[in-house]
């Protein structure tokens, strides 16, 4: 079955990202079509890329590095749960991002993004550096403002007009991610 990472992008303490990330868990496990695990950047504490050669030539040497991989490995897409820092992505999943490269490689994502404006800026940024990783994004984006979608700004409260868009999101990435399943098996290998 598909395996999808919905990987939290923030590890900023009182962060908004866990609440939506939850929800975008808990509507995904009511699909039948796809396994869904949330990947909390919080518990894989990597510290700048600090491995000598680039990560495009998987000779990774560090023990974080190799849980981080195998972690990445898993999954077949993934949902980014990204915050909108200064018009981009957060520093914390760009470093998580470029520490490793194969692992990511003939995948599917989707974004979901929060901010002032619904974290678009963020998502364009994310869409540029995932299509360098050889990740497929999917049309639809699910953008969170955080003036109508939290209370106080603070308080997770998402419309049920939301819940659609994260639905249309799902179907795209489970799609993309089986279609790019043939480019994930090595040579010679078949399903």
């Amino acid at each position: 079955m598909t395996k999808i990472g919905i990987i939290l992008g923030s590890t900023r303490p009182g962060r908004n990202g866990e609440a939506v990330a939850r929800w975008v868990l808990e509507l995904a496990s009511q699909r039948g079509d796809a396994q869904f695990e949330l990947v909390d950047l919080a518990d894989f504490p990597l510290p700048h890329l600090d491995e000598a050669i680039p990560p495009s030539l998987g000779q990774y040497t560090n023990e974080h590095t190799k849980a981080w991989a195998a972690k990445v490995a898993e999954f077949d897409g993934y949902v980014f749960v990204t915050p909108e820092y200064n018009h981009s992505t957060s520093g914390v999943l760009k470093n998580a991002l470029d520490f490793v490269y194969a692992e990511w490689n003939n995948k599917a994502a989707g974004i979901v993004s929060y901010g002032s404006v619904g974290g678009a800026r963020a998502a364009e940024h994310l869409r540029l550096i995932l299509a360098e990783l050889q990740i497929a994004t999917v049309r639809q984006q699910v953008a969170l403002s955080l003036a109508t979608e939290f209370e106080n700004y603070s308080v997770f409260k998402p419309g049920d007009y939301n819940e659609p868009a994260l639905t249309t999101l799902l179907d795209q990435l489970v799609a993309w991610a089986g279609a790019l399943a043939p480019l994930r098996q090595p040579a010679g290998v078949t399903a």
